[in-house]
């Protein structure tokens, strides 16, 4: 529990760190063989930068206090463990992003705390509602109020349990009638797909250029199927990484003012700030903004929201209501103390600093070949080269290990999927393991195995 207080340590942090370390090993607070803290851990314990530890860390192992090992951590000098050679898992997933921890563990476990301490928990006994989440709808809404999507306030959002819930209360309070349809691109997020289905909503597929989806064919389904809907993630296509510029968005914007189609942006790949104004901000009267805590702070906390056109919050919040209440009070306390931590943003911008490490260094194994990324996204869409079919590819990478997911499931199920795969990058397992996957998707994409058959 190491934890020196520098506040009046002026600009030389890190040597006021290492003198405290040096003193703590004299006075036997610390003891040869002791593991000092991750450098993260205590820079945000010591409310300094990660790289003022590291510089600490660095002084004393130069002067022989402290020694460290690849994989081992950071040590008292003179009883350190013996190196342990690398314990690789034997398989590996890159299926689904995953954040590393830049502090959000720290985050969680603190506002535990504060909720523990901070009076009755009898209140987090009660059901949740709209009355109850009052705190948090304010505190997210000072958080992303200068995004671009249009003018809310803390009444307009709509709280629900992840981004997933909160699409499917959305299409909820839009489908009406016995035969709903609802417009999905393409190639996209299976969610969406398992969100209409629920709905029992007749799905038609948008085909897309490098701009976006085919304004003509949304026009043609508004007009001629009575589609009431369409969902899409304008910012980040999942999987393809495409982006929908702005003027295609004005354009559908057009097209779905003139037919009354709604739709739906679903926000949750991008870490950095949006491209241009989301669908809400341009349809005023039909658009619907979705996001979520999973991206941004960790999956785990399952908290997102929905923002509507003016004056359908109520509509919404009674979907939400009759599918499952409503956000659970102690995610609604928990989540209110996460968000006005002092620490939240800066938390956040460390994990999106190590995603974007991550990202580089699998586009520096890949670079040779055809892959669309960006280092803002946790995804990188691989296209395969002659010789390989995706779901042949997947089950190859299987056989050695690494998990992939291939374009087949982001596609309708009689669609014909491109020859290509989907790498998620995990922060959180150890780098070594991380460029071991990216090598074995390098060597097998460098060494096609085309089937012959007769």
């Amino acid at each position: 529990m190491f934890s020196p207080n520098l506040a009046n340590a002026g600009r030389s942090k890190y040597k006021a760190l290492a003198d405290a370390l040096r003193k703590a090993v004299v006075d036997g607070s610390l003891t040869a063989g002791d593991r000092l803290p991750p450098v993260r851990e205590l820079a945000y314990r010591c409310g300094v930068t990660p790289g003022t530890v590291a510089r600490s860390y660095s002084l004393l192992i130069d002067e022989g206090l402290l020694e460290a090992g690849v994989g081992r951590g950071t040590f008292v000098a003179g009883a350190g463990p013996a190196p342990e050679p690398p314990q690789w898992p034997e398989t590996l997933s890159l299926r689904t992003p995953v954040l590393p921890d830049g502090g959000q563990g720290a985050l969680l476990r603190d506002a535990l705390h504060r909720m523990a301490e901070g009076g009755d928990m009898s209140a987090l006994l009660d059901y949740p509602g709209r009355g109850n989440d009052g705190a948090l709808r304010k505190a997210l809404h000072a958080g992303i109020a200068d995004l671009p999507i249009g003018n809310f306030d803390a009444d307009d959002i709509v709280m629900a349990h992840g981004g997933q819930s909160a699409m499917l209360a959305v299409l909820q309070t839009v489908l009406k009638g016995s035969d709903p349809v609802v417009l999905i691109e393409a190639a996209a997020y299976p969610g969406f797909r398992r969100a209409a289905s629920l709905c029992r909503a007749r799905v038609i597929n948008i085909a897309c250029d490098e701009e976006g989806p085919l304004v003509s064919e949304i026009e043609a389904a508004a007009r001629d199927e009575g589609a009431q809907i369409f969902v899409t993630s304008a910012e980040v296509n999942n999987p393809t990484l495409r982006c929908t510029s702005r003027e295609r968005r004005r354009e559908i914007a057009t097209v779905a003012r003139r037919y009354g189609l709604h739709v739906l942006d679903d926000d949750c790949y991008r870490l950095s700030r949006p491209s241009a104004e989301s669908y809400r901000a341009l349809l005023p009267d039909l658009g619907w903004y979705v996001s979520s805590m999973s991206k941004s702070f960790g999956p785990g906390l399952r908290v997102g929201w929905a923002i509507g056109p003016e004056g359908s919050a109520p509509e919404l919040a009674r979907s939400v209501a009759y599918g499952c209440f409503g956000l659970a009070r102690p995610l609604t306390e928990l989540a209110y103390h996460v968000l006005t931590d002092k620490r939240y943003e800066a938390v956040l911008a460390a994990s999106r600093r190590t995603m974007g490490q991550r990202v580089r260094q699998a586009v520096n194994h890949l670079g040779g070949h055809d892959v669309t990324w960006h280092e803002d996204i946790p995804l990188l869409w691989i296209s395969l080269p002659l010789g390989w079919r995706a779901s042949r590819f997947v089950r190859a990478a299987q056989a050695q290990g690494v998990l992939l997911k291939s374009s087949e499931e982001f596609v309708a199920r009689d669609a014909r999927a491109p020859h290509s795969v989907r790498l998620a990058v995990d922060g959180r397992i150890p780098e070594g393991c991380f460029e071991r996957a990216v090598d074995t998707v390098r060597r097998l994409l460098d060494n096609p195995q085309e089937e012959m058959s007769v």
